[in-house]
């Protein structure tokens, strides 16, 4: 086993698609955690009996093959990658919902094979169980996606800059290290040290305070910010099966 695989810890941690690449191969289950927002966006849709379809950032072939399939795609109506524009979308409601994150880090750990998950603040425990469950003894890997130096999410470049650790995703992401661990889990330096940092931060203010959460309230958006940061106020799961997130 490599060591970047971090061995002999049955959570483990790494960020963005690199993470994937390092844990994929040796963790039954990988959870992929975008709190600022598909992660949290994708809860709201499942909690009300939808489904999410993840697509890779800027895929037209992907977003084709979305409607393809009777999916709605985000971006085109009411319903977008905000979290407070699907807090009333309809039960059975195939959303297609592209991110540069967290869309396609579910599309890389599925190809992986290992079970995935998409996890937040608000699913945090929920999350836990079902990975908990799914690994039926094997290791967990807990992605925080984080963001990407340079990506303008309204224009037109096509290149990512180089991946911005950010709190959100490591306060999501220690969250569901923490419920796993009072579940009799052992974590890894890097799991533990995110399960650490949640534990003694006041969650709310983080999220209001951080980059991520500033950026969001100066365009308007501050509601976002509130309804990432509550914290294990769904019982919602989403596990990805054939391509499509759907709570259990």
């Amino acid at each position: 086993m490599d060591i970047w695989e971090q061995p002999g810890s049955d959570v483990r941690l790494e960020w963005g698609g690199e993470g994937v690449a390092a844990l994929g191969g040796s963790c039954s289950v990988l959870v992929v955690v975008d709190v600022l927002s598909f992660s949290t966006t994708t809860d709201l849709v499942t909690a009300r009996g939808g489904r999410v379809l993840p697509v890779r950032w800027r895929d037209e072939r992907g977003v084709a093959e979305a409607r393809g399939a009777g999916a709605v795609v985000a971006g085109e109506g009411a319903w977008t990658l905000r979290p407070s524009s699907v807090t009333e979308i309809p039960s059975g409601t195939l959303l297609a919902l592209p991110s540069p994150n967290g869309a396609t880090l579910c599309a890389a750990a599925a190809a992986t094979g290992a079970h995935v998950l998409a996890g937040c603040l608000r699913n945090a425990s929920a999350v836990a169980a079902k990975a908990h469950e799914l690994a039926d003894g094997g290791a967990i890997g807990v992605i925080p996606g984080g963001e990407r130096w340079g990506v303008d999410m309204l224009g037109e470049g096509k290149e990512f800059g180089p991946l911005r650790p950010c709190a959100e995703d490591q306060l999501g992401a220690g969250a569901i290290v923490a419920a796993l661990l009072r579940r009799g889990r052992s974590a890894s330096p890097e799991a533990a040290l995110a399960a650490a940092a949640y534990t003694a931060t006041d969650v709310a203010a983080a999220l209001r305070g951080c980059s991520s959460g500033r950026e969001l309230a100066a365009t308007g958006h501050e509601n976002d910010v509130t309804l990432a940061a509550r914290v294990d106020v769904s019982e919602t799961a989403p596990v990805l099966s054939a391509g499509i997130l759907e709570g259990k």
